[in-house]
Order: C-alpha cells, then structure tokens, then sequence
C-alpha cells in the first residue's frame, strides 16, 4: 500500500518518467511514448495529491494550512484534467496536426487556459512550497526542504528538458518526510 509519506517518493519517480520519456526521440508524436509519459504523470499527480495531504497532517495544518493544501489540491487536479485532455487527444487524434487542433479546440473554451494550462495548475507549487516552511517552521523539515522544491519548480519551468532534475530536487527535499527523519516524523497539532 502506498501510503502518504511514500506517495511523495513515488510521485517524484513517475515525474521522472514522465521527463525521460519526453527525452526519448519520437516521444511527442501520437505513439506509446506519448501515452506512457502521459500517464506517468496523471499518476504522478494522484500520488503528489496523496502526498500534500499528509504533508498538512504531519503538521502544517490549521486553517491556514488547510488554504495551502487546497490551493496544492486545485493545482494537482488542473493538471490531471490536463494530463487527461492530453491521453485523450492523443488517443483520437491520427497524427500530431490532429492532436494540434483537437488541443486549440479545447483551449479555446472560455476559462479552459486559465483553470486548465496556465493559472490553477502553477497552485500546486504554491501550496507544496507554502506546506514545506510551514513544516520548516515546526521543525519538521529542514529549511533546505522548500529551497530544493523551489529550484525544481523554477528548472522545471524553464524547460521541460528538466523535468527529471526537478523530480530528483523534489525528491531531495520530501526524504526528510518519506523516511520520517532520524527520529521519526510524527504528525504535530497544528493551530492556525
């Protein structure tokens, strides 16, 4: 069973799959390698939803900490509606040209881009970020933690090409969490 503390763990492996895949020459045409990525990184984002929940239980919560993990949770479902647009376009597309217009059909809905592509999905590394110096804060994490997941998001961002560093930093940065540190991480109360 993968539990929230290893759902982080998994995420940041299938993210890295889905970044060495998109490296892999003929991968962005309409074959499997397409498809494998793709759900590679649907279900990475379901493990990451699983993994900012029990960041805010092992005490980065409160109700403030609920804003973050909802924040979070809005960004990893927008990208799982991406993800999903994505399989599906590229499961009834015939080619690449196909796929093109099938995407500029759906972005051009009204409020698809921003809830979809651009706006709510960058929400889920505002609300990992703002969990992980909530968690540096009550001593749970070391300050290192949201430092190496800010590197990521800013590589990541950068280019694409870079997605299986990123995934590696965020890795980095959740061990504290998914070992339960030296003397084991225990959920903390948390207030406001």
């Amino acid at each position: 069973m993968v539990t929230g503390r290893r759902a982080l763990g998994w995420s940041t492996g299938l993210l890295a799959v889905y970044g060495a895949v998109r490296l892999v020459p003929g991968s962005r045409g309409t074959g499997p390698g397409w498809t494998i990525g793709h759900l590679a990184l649907f279900a990475g984002l379901v493990l990451m939803g699983a993994g900012l929940v029990e960041l805010w239980r092992l005490g980065a919560g409160g109700g403030v900490g609920r804003v973050w993990l909802g924040a979070g949770l809005a960004g990893v479902l927008a990208g799982m509606v991406q993800s999903g647009i994505d399989l599906w376009a590229n499961a009834v597309a015939e080619d690449v040209a196909a796929r093109s217009v099938l995407f500029d059909r759906v972005q051009s809905v009204p409020g698809v881009m921003p809830l979809v592509y651009t706006a709510v999905p960058m929400l889920l590394y505002v609300g990992l970020v703002a969990l992980l110096v909530r968690l540096t804060a009550r001593r749970v994490v070391r300050w290192w933690s949201p430092v190496l997941v800010v590197v990521g998001t800013v590589l990541m961002g950068a280019s694409l090409n870079f997605l299986s560093v990123g995934a590696v930093l965020y890795l980095v940065a959740f061990l504290p969490v998914i070992t339960g540190g030296r003397n084991g991480l225990r959920a903390v109360p948390s207030g406001a």
